[in-house]
């Protein structure tokens, strides 16, 4: 009996496919497994939940009086909220721009002229100034007072005399209500 044989040849591609096939498999299950050690990686140069806490600060300021002075902290810092009354505001509002070290009116100060809000730290060498709690010294200009090197702040935060070269700084806030600010 005669055998049967295949007059055709094998497919010359057949190998070949399979071999690629294999190699793309592999180098997409390398760069996954790559991606996945990776991410971990990644993921820890995100802020941490506390320092994110931190970027922001919510104040209620009903419970402040006219001619209170609250101290909250944002981002490690102070700071000064001064429920200011009329006699505050007017003082800020009437002084001679020209006579001031770092010029800046009282109204690009506040958002509502009763709430000044501002970092209290001297930006002179970053003390604490004193005036904020009662009973505390203040300056002649009825703002805060720096000890360590004199420098004295009017009832906007402006720097008045001493060695500071610039205002109290007005950290970034808004009013979320009448009553409620955002701090950052």
């Amino acid at each position: 009996m005669a055998e049967m044989v295949s007059t055709s040849p094998p497919h010359p591609d057949e190998g070949e496919t399979r071999r690629d096939f294999l190699l793309i498999a592999t180098g997409a299950v390398g760069v996954a497994g790559a991606a996945l050690a990776a991410w971990p990686f990644i993921d820890s140069m995100n802020p941490a939940a506390d320092t994110l806490a931190l970027a922001s600060t919510g104040v209620d300021l009903a419970p402040v009086a006219v001619g209170q002075r609250i101290t909250v902290v944002w981002r490690g810092k102070p700071v000064f909220i001064d429920h200011r009354p009329e006699e505050e505001i007017k003082a800020a509002e009437d002084v001679d721009l020209a006579a001031l070290v770092d010029p800046e009116p009282d109204s690009a100060r506040v958002q509502k002229p009763e709430w000044l809000v501002v970092v209290g730290v001297c930006t002179h060498l970053g003390c604490i100034p004193l005036g904020q709690k009662t009973g505390e010294p203040r300056s002649p200009y009825g703002g805060w007072f720096c000890p360590c090197h004199g420098s004295m702040y009017d009832t906007s935060g402006r720097i008045r005399q001493g060695p500071a070269p610039k205002n109290l700084v007005v950290p970034p806030y808004a009013f979320t209500d009448d009553t409620t600010i955002k701090i950052g």
